[in-house]
């Protein structure tokens, strides 16, 4: 199941997290956002357990947005031991991206 965390909650979690944590950076006005959004919930179900999937809306967390860099959405970002280890930006087929996450755990 995906949260929903704030720049805090984001911080939080990526610092003692024992397993990778998948952020989906995005806003509601964002139309490729909402298009991901049901990629990323099926996904978050496929890999429960070994990857924990969260969003942070950048609009209301512009600090998460900024220390990540994050200027294009939707940005989905894999944090493995506290840092970002890789970035995919933009829509795509719900296959492409869990192929990005699966070459990134």
């Amino acid at each position: 199941m995906v949260k929903h965390v704030n720049s805090r909650e984001l911080e939080e979690l990526i610092a003692t997290s024992a397993i990778p944590v998948v952020c989906d950076f995005w806003a509601a006005w964002c139309m490729p956002c909402r298009m991901l959004a049901p990629v990323f919930e099926s996904l978050s179900q496929e890999f429960e357990g070994r990857v924990e999937f969260v969003k942070v809306d950048v609009d209301e967390n512009e600090e998460a947005a900024r220390k990540y860099r994050v200027s294009s959405i939707p940005n989905v970002t894999v944090f493995k031991g506290g840092v970002p280890a890789a970035t995919h930006l933009g829509f795509v087929p719900e296959q492409v991206l869990k192929s990005f996450i699966e070459e990134n755990l």
